[in-house]
């Protein structure tokens, strides 16, 4: 096994975000709608390590739930 196979990322999809009260969270149930600040086609922003490194696209093939990067975010360093 490489070094690089034992190096750990966490990856995060960011689909939108929104604010609410604690109460009105504790109150949802099964199937609730929370209502983000994004449309559908929006780019879903995706993290590495908090870090923001693309953009992406979601994307059902086959009847898999996919996210398809379209754009990488280079930081100058």
């Amino acid at each position: 096994m490489s070094v690089v196979d034992q190096i750990e990322v966490e990856l995060k999809v960011e689909m939108g975000a929104t604010t609410m009260p604690i109460h009105h969270l504790l109150r949802m149930g099964r199937g609730a709608v929370i209502e983000l600040d994004t449309r559908e086609s929006d780019p879903m922003r995706i993290y590495a390590n908090n870090s923001l490194v693309a953009m992406g696209e979601i994307r059902i093939d086959d009847g898999r739930l996919a996210v398809e990067v379209t754009q990488r975010i280079v930081k100058n360093r």
